[in-house]
């Protein structure tokens, strides 16, 4: 077995972050929170994807990279409805919310192991500084996803009580910067604009920036990689391959883009998730109007805590969630998606965006005896 130099380590992680490729397919990955905690073992093959155990609270049914938005929502509806049947077989019920036990002070691995949420895999993108370069698209991603996490909360509670935060799950993540990693890289400098952005100007090595956030990650002894390197650790491919896997950043680059920033929702609200993020990165006009709303958050302070606490309560990310919606809106009309679902994304949005509201504001009006 070949240990690794932390330098080898992240040249390897770099090397792998991304596979360039013009954006256009859409996966989509769904979690399951069940009752009780006892989820069947092994993988099994769905009508397109699969579905894996990933803890005894959480399944998880993975969707295929699928050729557009509609195929992939598709896909994932029959998957699910299987998953669901599945379920039912061995008497576990499938709960509508992201996580019910978790402590907001938990570990950092109970994000994987104990929550549940929703991914979206795009394309990385062209590797070049235009409009749908990987470049913009990382800092696009990493400016909207916590804009994403307060619209999308749906994890206020702990034992069926009120925790103080929105989503307990994003509560783990409160420390997050909005865009990690990113005084490791010599250079780094976010453009005010998206014009820019696409530009000669853009000097972020996205690559880099990825293998430090995954260097300094904690793994599940709460020691980073990084640590473990300078202190002596015998560390091999195999054993970043693990902690690789095991990462379960907003943003990840995994060959492809992938996107982690929102609970699980009631229902086939996993579709408008999906529906928006894609929209807002894949269509380059959409994307624009996302990243001029959201591009002035990276100096905004504890982004992630006020994401996970007051949700769209906070006027910036209530701000910057109406334009962006409203983006992803127009986008969806453009690309001419299905009435059903331009009607729920325009429900949602006059529900809780327009309102200052999210899921999770339900279940609290519900615990309190509101409703």
């Amino acid at each position: 077995m070949t240990t690794l130099t932390e330098q080898a380590a992240a040249e390897h992680l770099a090397a792998r972050a991304f596979a360039p490729g013009l954006p256009g397919f859409v996966g989509v990955t769904v979690d399951l929170l069940l009752d009780p905690a006892r989820t069947p073992t092994g993988r099994r093959p769905l009508r397109h994807g699969f579905l894996d155990a990933r803890s005894p609270r959480v399944v998880v049914v993975s969707g295929p990279p699928s050729p557009g938005l509609e195929t992939a929502l598709r896909r994932m509806s029959d998957d699910l409805a299987a998953a669901t049947r599945l379920m039912d077989r061995h008497g576990l019920t499938v709960l509508p919310f992201a996580t019910g036990t978790v402590h907001p002070d938990g570990p950092p691995h109970a994000y994987g192991t104990a929550t549940a949420g929703i991914r979206i895999g795009l394309e990385a993108g062209l590797d070049d500084a235009g409009p749908l370069g990987l470049r913009r698209r990382w800092v696009l991603a990493h400016t909207l996803t916590p804009v994403l996490a307060a619209a999308f909360a749906n994890a206020p509670l702990r034992h069926g009580r009120p925790t103080g935060w929105r989503s307990v799950r994003q509560a783990l993540r409160r420390d997050l910067p909005v865009l990690p990693g990113s005084p490791a890289v010599p250079g780094q400098r976010i453009p005010d604009n998206p014009r820019e952005a696409g530009g000669s100007r853009f000097t972020a090595d996205v690559r880099t920036a990825w293998a430090a956030t995954v260097l300094d990650a904690p793994t599940v002894t709460g020691r980073s990689l990084r640590d473990r390197f300078r202190s002596g650790a015998r560390i091999a491919v195999d054993d970043l391959g693990r902690h690789l896997a095991a990462l379960r950043p907003p943003v990840a680059a995994r060959g492809h883009l992938e996107i982690d920033a929102v609970d699980r929702q009631p229902g086939n609200g996993w579709r408008l998730p999906a529906a928006v993020i894609t929209a807002l990165l894949d269509d380059p006009r959409a994307a624009e109007e996302a990243y001029a709303a959201t591009i002035h958050l990276v100096d905004e302070p504890r982004l992630w805590e006020r994401a996970a606490r007051d949700a769209l309560t906070d006027p910036v990310l209530a701000d910057a969630a109406r334009a962006c919606f409203l983006a992803a809106y127009a986008s969806l009309a453009r690309h001419g998606a299905t009435r059903e679902l331009r009607d729920a994304l325009a429900d949602f949005t006059d529900r809780y965006v327009t309102r200052g509201r999210c899921p999770a504001d339900d279940l609290l009006d519900r615990a309190a005896g509101l409703v």
